[in-house]
């Protein structure tokens, strides 16, 4: 979705209109196409997904992840002046919520499993 948006606002945008922006740095790179990076130009890699094996781990991890990208949504909010965009960004936000709620039931859940007297 954020790709989406970003291609959106994007591809009719003229090189004048690109020049002396932040995105102008991406386009030297790229152009007008899709290239997941952060704020500072730092491509996205796998390496940024974690996962130990251990199910409360991984939850918990889940859970961070989450809270970031809320984070992160809440901060574009602050900065953007395009009621469409801003829409977006709330749905996204809103969804990052719901999901750190789904992933906190799934560890409590988890949590509840492993505390079980196991009969065999």
């Amino acid at each position: 979705m954020v790709g989406t948006l970003v291609y959106k606002l994007t591809k009719d945008a003229t090189i004048e209109q690109i020049k002396g922006t932040p995105f102008e740095a991406h386009y030297v790179n790229h152009g007008k196409a899709l290239f997941p990076h952060d704020a500072a130009g730092v491509p996205w890699t796998a390496a940024y997904i974690q996962s130990k094996g251990d199910p409360v781990t991984d939850l918990h991890e889940n859970m961070a992840a989450e809270q970031k990208a809320r984070s992160t949504y809440e901060w574009l909010i602050n900065i953007s002046d395009d009621p469409g965009v801003i829409d977006t960004l709330r749905f996204l936000r809103e969804r990052e919520v719901v999901h750190y709620q789904r992933f906190g039931e799934a560890l409590c859940l988890v949590q509840e499993h492993m505390c079980k007297k196991k009969f065999y």
